[in-house]
């Protein structure tokens, strides 16, 4: 039996919807990326969404938006991917790291507060493996400090925080569209806001500082060369073939969803009593979109070795970012306990029950 870690599953649906683009002749920025927007902002409840071409890019936007000065410091986490805090770095911000809460792998709150000074900027927040950060206590820590907040909801596609989706809580939120995240589209991103101001803006920045993009120009058959550049922008915009694709795809989340949470308490149930085995702590005020399903081991060189020779693919997510050289490492203790000890297990729509089983039998007879 081999099990793989991600398995990116796209519906027929979504298949016939990019031949059909294809057919048309427009593949760009055009009437699927509009309509992806309407719908992707409907579903969390923000009132404008932006469709980039990349998680990274929608980081990297929202970072942007907030037009910090140079070295200017911005409280973040070490457990993430990479792309996190290299958008820092690429509008040349100092990432500050604060420590994680050891039951979830999400910032604390304490920890923060204790990083803040007066070079402090913004909070970067990412809902590790999908489950969300403490939305409320952050939001007020940052009010009262006078500082922003970008969510990096890229695990996080459909979670929800105390009744509303990931996606709606705060003025910046950054989504992952990659192939094996819960909302997959082959690649691609989104960004959704409040601001009429940031919406207006980050539709230039996603398209070269242009005012107008080349659909808008030949909407009505009439392709207008005239427009401006208002300041330096990027090649980020999403297509219409992806967008075509996650029109379908966003149909089928919330099931898809729930099959992924039907795997994690099946996971849980069957691992809930193994020895050197440690779950993560979930809230009830909060839902997971179990993009990871993560488990704290010990001895995890000698599981993983166990679980590979079983052909069951596992992974570690992730790396502590302050440990690369483009970073400055900092004392925390959670982190460095996390990240040594964490497995993610298979986690995709493909899982069979018994699938999971054999995975939860693997780990238990223990290694």
């Amino acid at each position: 039996m081999s099990i793989s870690l991600f398995r990116p599953q796209i519906s027929e649906e979504g298949i016939q919807a990019a031949a059909d683009v294809m057919r048309t002749g427009w593949l760009g920025l055009g009437p699927q990326t509009e309509a992806f927007e309407t719908a992707f902002a409907a579903y969390t409840g923000a009132p404008y969404c932006v469709g980039v071409n990349s998680g990274t890019s929608a980081l990297h936007l929202a970072v942007r938006l907030l037009d910090l000065p140079p070295d200017t410091e911005v409280i973040t986490t070490a457990l993430t991917f990479v792309s996190t805090n290299h958008a820092l770095l690429y509008e040349g911000l100092t990432p500050v790291f604060a420590d994680v809460a050891p039951e979830t792998g999400n910032l604390m709150v304490a920890a923060v507060a204790d990083r803040i000074t007066d070079r402090t900027g913004a909070i970067m927040l990412v809902h590790y493996g999908g489950y969300p950060c403490d939305l409320d206590e952050f939001y007020a820590l940052a009010r009262d400090r006078g500082i922003r907040v970008i969510e990096d909801c890229a695990h996080a596609c459909g979670a929800t925080y105390r009744g509303a989706r990931i996606g709606s809580h705060g003025d910046l939120h950054a989504f992952s569209f990659h192939a094996v995240k819960n909302l997959p589209m082959g690649e691609g991103g989104g960004l959704t806001v409040r601001s009429p101001d940031h919406d207006a803006r980050l539709r230039r920045l996603r398209w070269l500082g242009i005012t107008k993009s080349t659909y808008q120009h030949a909407v009505r058959n009439q392709y207008q060369w005239e427009y401006d550049v208002t300041e330096v922008g990027f090649k980020y915009n999403m297509s219409d073939v992806q967008a075509a694709i996650g029109l379908q795809q966003l149909r089928r989340l919330d099931d898809e969803n729930a099959r992924r949470t039907i795997i994690a308490s099946r996971y849980r149930d069957c691992l809930s009593k193994t020895a050197g085995v440690e779950l993560l702590r979930y809230e009830a005020d909060r839902s997971s979109s179990f993009h990871l399903f993560p488990i704290l081991v010990e001895k995890r060189g000698d599981l993983i070795a166990k679980l590979w020779e079983a052909e069951i693919e596992v992974g570690v997510h992730y790396r502590r970012n302050d440990e690369y050289p483009m970073f400055d490492s900092q004392d925390l203790p959670h982190t460095e306990q996390f990240w040594r000890s964490v497995v993610s297990l298979p986690m995709h729509l493909q899982l069979t029950d018994e699938q999971v089983d054999y995975v939860s039998d693997a780990i238990a007879s223990g290694w």
